[in-house]
């Protein structure tokens, strides 16, 4: 054998060697996949971290506004009391893709329609709730939440 070339028992030890090395590549790409799909679950809040589940509202108003953004849609409602006071309110949806599986569509939510929103007011007093359900005038009933106590048993995911 010349000088400097390697030995049989030297190219079986460097196939096993880099066989070892393309197991760990893949498994080593496969956990940081992983991770990687798992941090939009962790940067997603709980409604327990902003909303108080012992402040329940009941809202009845008009639409201002209808905010079709991730991760949640957002409802602008404007609220008059008995007085004749306006105050505006911002009720937090589920995402855009489950409002749409549950039922709302970009146009059932126009400027100006007055509907009723159960859900549950920000832990910090503000005109901001998580919106368990909307009551249309004609009585239609649609659950909006993604991440609040009242959510349907069948809706669960």
């Amino acid at each position: 054998m010349a000088r400097g070339q390697p030995r049989k028992d030297d190219e079986e030890v460097m196939k096993k060697e880099l066989a070892i090395c393309g197991t760990r590549l893949t498994v080593g790409i496969a956990v940081l996949g992983s991770l990687l799909t798992a941090i939009p679950l962790f940067a997603h809040h709980a409604f327990q971290a902003e909303f108080d589940d012992k402040k329940p509202v009941h809202l009845v108003g008009k639409v201002t506004k209808m905010e079709w953004i991730n991760p949640h849609a957002w409802i602008h409602i404007d609220v008059t009391d008995a007085d004749g006071k306006v105050t505006s309110w911002m009720v937090e949806c589920g995402s855009p893709n489950i409002m749409l599986r549950r039922g709302f569509t970009k146009e059932s939510l126009e400027f100006g329609t007055v509907l009723t929103v159960d859900g549950y007011q920000a832990k910090n007093g503000s005109n901001r709730a998580n919106g368990s359900s909307v009551t249309f005038r004609d009585g239609r009933r649609l659950f909006v939440g993604g991440s609040n106590p009242d959510i349907p048993p069948e809706q669960r995911q």
